[in-house]
């Protein structure tokens, strides 16, 4: 079959105009990820306005975040229908989300579960650990632990440590699947390897109580810690125990007393265990003692500071 001259011209037109939108998307997303906003902006918007699903998905984000624009969750809602309308799951996701929120739009549930419905059927993880999520709380959808743990599954095994996280609760609390700690746990620690707070927290537990792994201080003490220094109430809690009782660790009431103080801190709802201990502790404490506590309370109370303050302390008091 012979091309005619015309037919190819015409194609290799087409080709270069091709080249030429992913050459501005590419420029785009380069300076994007430099964190040069106002390039960024400037690649994006035409071809945003031309009608490409991705360079709308990423201006959209930039309007949420107020990045090189003013903050405009109506102006992002308008670039997330545009190219969620065109299958483009990330804006569906996107999408979904402002209707989850309520920003731009009236907070509208089961029009947040339609948005990541489509995403999710289009395999975008977070919009599966989502709409998990709202099948677990039954929030546009009726209540079913049992779809819950479907979409868990999915976005868990393409790496989601939200959806790895909940998963493990699932499987510690039997809700959806038989209750099986073993499974628990290992879901916990795909999560809490990838950084997850709550995941560490909840390793941290069954190391501490003994499901679905031989009971060791030690083990939970590790994860305790990683997720104290995430700014994590429940864990920085659950490590003063650690300290009051010596489990897994030297006993020592000043760093108990200054682990309850900070998750007291975090955490300062009735529900928090460590005020009713730091209460406690406070009349064992000697003023001196009391006065390292507080200090060491501080030190750790800057952001990022916990481990820092906490292992600087332990030097010092050998």
């Amino acid at each position: 079959m012979t091309l005619n001259l015309k037919t190819f011209i015409s194609a290799c037109v087409l080709m270069a105009a091709s080249m030429s939108v992913m050459a501005g998307l590419e420029e785009g997303k380069s300076a994007y990820a430099r964190k040069n906003y106002a390039l960024a902006l400037k690649e994006f918007i035409p071809f945003a306005v031309g009608g490409s699903a991705e360079a709308g998905n990423h201006l959209g984000v930039m309007y949420v975040e107020g990045q090189g624009v003013a903050q405009n969750y109506k102006e992002a809602v308008k670039w997330y229908r545009m190219a969620a309308i065109q299958g483009n799951a990330a804006a569906q996701s996107n999408l979904g989300g402002m209707y989850l929120k309520g920003q731009g739009v009236v907070q509208d549930y089961r029009e947040a579960v339609k948005w990541y419905l489509l995403a999710a059927d289009h395999g975008d993880a977070t919009a599966q650990f989502i709409l998990g999520a709202m099948y677990a709380n039954g929030q546009g959808v009726a209540q079913d632990d049992g779809e819950a743990v479907k979409w868990y599954l999915l976005a868990a095994e393409q790496g989601n440590a939200f959806a790895q996280t909940n998963l493990g609760v699932t499987y510690a609390n039997g809700r959806g699947v038989a209750q099986n700690y073993r499974d628990a746990v290992s879901w916990y620690r795909l999560a809490a390897e990838q950084g997850d707070a709550d995941a560490q927290f909840n390793l941290g537990l069954m190391y501490d109580n003994g499901y679905g792994v031989a009971q060791a201080y030690g083990d939970a003490v590790k994860w305790y810690r990683l997720a104290a220094d995430q700014g994590q109430a429940n864990a920085q809690y659950k490590l003063g125990t650690m300290y009051a009782y010596g489990q897994g660790v030297a006993p020592s009431k000043a760093i108990a007393y200054a682990l309850y103080n900070l998750s007291a801190s975090t955490d300062p709802s009735s529900t928090n265990t460590a005020i009713g201990n730091r209460a406690a502790l406070a009349s064992e404490l000697p003023p001196r003692m009391m006065d390292a506590a507080q200090a060491l309370t501080r030190e750790m109370g800057k952001p990022g500071n916990v481990l820092n303050a906490l292992d600087a302390y332990l030097k010092n008091f050998r």
